[in-house]
């Protein structure tokens, strides 16, 4: 842990109190690395633009828990006075192309110098070197080239847009906050610091472990719209019901699809007699489509409800904060009229408060610089 703690930290609770841990202001993956170790009790100080002060933020669930400065870090002064504040951190989180920090004069060489301890966590798409390194990309782009994207869909279809979870987040902000927590481990034990180089690409194919055992195993086939989980086998796929919207079906197991015949009575009919007969799947998906859209999908929640046949109903983000499970989980939480996750995973003996708001951009710049010896700027900003 750091040697300067502030009354934010040391009121914190969570399995990450303590800790401090610099945010250079970025976009998508960085900010939600910096909010999962803010949820667990971090002191997350993240360094936006000047020109920004004042205002609300643009990610109000992805920036909750932090606090934020602003410093130009194009100017030397505030770059130096952003060293400063480094020199105080536990870990650093950066998302901009490889070699910007260098050229700010706040690349991992200079910081791990002056603070050796540091954890310098790089996020970026491509990684910090290799060809690609220096083009620009997103999501997308990162999963296509990890063999991710090319895996999913109907043969017949264009791969669908998987929202911006697996590169982004899964294979992103998720895969640098372990990195983080590893290297932090290591960190406290040995009093090295490190760079933890994360990038999506990465990220994206350790997340097809399983995929790439089963293609070895011969049991997965390098095309789309011929495997078990890709949406081909009848009994791992969405169907749609009678008010158009959908159940998601995951009767992988024997047991569980015998379960699904079971409830929906069909179970006696023949082409439903040897479940993996690859051939039979085209008439078994056709079957369960049409049983399927006879009811409603509330009708079908309702009448699967405790009867153990992975099926359950496809909700929408609002339809989820309701649903019965997570409202006794409190899965999701509403800060005002702000509806957003709680924070994951869940620790029993630290857990961490309620989700804060995100603070306006700039609103700790004269607390958190007053923490290491330097006054107020004139760009202070106090939240109402």
């Amino acid at each position: 842990m750091s040697a300067t703690t502030t009354s934010n930290a040391d009121s914190s609770a969570g399995p990450l109190a303590g800790l401090r841990i610099i945010e250079l202001g970025g976009i998508g993956p960085g900010p939600f690395c910096g909010m999962l170790l803010a949820d667990q009790g971090a002191d997350v100080i993240r360094v936006d633009r000047p020109a920004e002060a004042g205002s609300h933020s643009r990610h109000p669930v992805l920036h909750r828990n932090r606090r934020s400065i602003t410093l130009d870090l194009k100017d030397p002064v505030d770059a130096e006075i952003a060293l400063r504040l480094i020199d105080t951190a536990d870990a650093l989180i950066e998302g901009f192309r490889p070699g910007v920090t260098e050229r700010l004069g706040l690349g991992a060489d200079t910081c791990l110098a002056r603070n050796p301890k540091l954890v310098y966590g790089r996020m970026t798409g491509w990684g910090q070197q290799g060809p690609f390194a220096q083009e620009p990309g997103h999501d997308i782009n990162y999963i296509a080239i990890a063999g991710a994207l090319g895996a999913m869909g109907a043969p017949d279809q264009e791969p669908p847009v998987p929202l911006n979870l697996v590169g982004d987040m899964g294979g992103g902000g998720m895969l640098l906050a372990l990195g983080i927590t590893t290297a932090l481990l290591h960190a406290q034990r040995s009093g090295q610091g490190q760079v933890v180089d994360a990038a999506m690409t990465d990220g994206t194919a350790i997340q097809l472990a399983l995929i790439h055992g089963m293609l070895a195993r011969g049991r997965w086939e390098d095309r789309r719209g011929a495997n078990m989980f890709d949406g081909t086998a009848p009994f791992y796929r969405t169907y749609r019901c009678a008010d158009s919207r959908f159940v998601a079906v995951g009767a992988v197991e024997p047991q569980f699809f015998a379960a699904m015949l079971r409830v929906l009575e069909i179970a006696e009919e023949p082409v439903f007699a040897h479940q993996d007969e690859r051939s039979a799947w085209p008439a078994m998906t056709e079957r369960l489509a049409a049983r399927f859209a006879t009811r409603t999908r509330d009708d079908w929640a309702a009448i699967f409800d405790g009867r153990g046949a992975c099926v359950s109903p496809v909700l929408s983000l609002t339809e989820a904060a309701d649903h019965p499970h997570n409202v006794d989980r409190a899965t999701f939480a509403t800060t005002g009229t702000l509806l957003q996750p709680s924070p994951a995973p869940r620790f029993v003996s630290t857990p961490p408060p309620s989700p804060r708001p995100a603070p306006l951009i700039g609103a700790h710049t004269a607390e958190v610089l007053a923490e290491i010896g330097i006054a107020t700027p004139a760009q202070e900003v106090h939240t109402p």
